[in-house]
């Protein structure tokens, strides 16, 4: 099977006018991951490959989703969540899109649709991201996507990084 084969998840099918998130196998997962080069492997996270290789099924939480263009599945990037929802309901996501076809709305597109997911779950009340601390094009993605700048932190496996958050608006569950 080729790894674009599979329908977008459902029932939320994450996507946008442009691009669709694909649903990975455990087993495209893995696949990926061993046909890195040592270098590329080694910008991953120990904790995320500790969650990938501990995973028994296919869990967007985990394995992130290719970015694949609707009008001709050309793969342009690949997007996801750094993990599963904390305890306190915060998720954290991460996009990148080949320099090929950036500058097209391509990452706004998919952090909307990791923000729409995360929310449309009903285990997300926050979706995080961190940036480079400068203004620059994620910046700007995350901005476009009423994700607002928080603050300067220091993260452990990036070093000094912009946070970036959006809460979900609270439900009014007046009649």
């Amino acid at each position: 099977m080729e790894p674009f084969d599979h329908p977008p998840l459902n029932p939320t099918r994450p996507g946008t006018q442009s691009v669709k998130l694909v649903a990975v196998t455990l087993a495209e997962a893995i696949a990926a991951i061993d046909a890195m080069d040592p270098p590329e492997k080694a910008q991953v996270s120990a904790d995320w490959l500790a969650r990938l290789h501990a995973s028994t099924e296919a869990d967007p939480w985990t394995h992130g989703f290719p970015l694949v263009l609707r009008d001709n599945d050309a793969l342009v990037g690949k997007c996801g969540f750094k993990g599963p929802p904390a305890a306190d309901g915060t998720v954290e996501i991460a996009y990148c899109v080949d320099p090929d076809y950036q500058g097209k709305g391509y990452a706004t597109e998919a952090a909307e649709a990791l923000v729409a997911f995360a929310f449309g779950s009903g285990r997300v009340r926050m979706v995080r991201a961190h940036t480079l601390p400068q203004s620059n094009a994620s910046t700007r993605v995350l901005a476009q996507c009423g994700v607002r700048h928080i603050s300067e932190v220091i993260e452990p496996e990036d070093g000094l990084v912009w946070r970036w958050e959006k809460h979900r608006e609270p439900q009014n569950f007046e009649e």
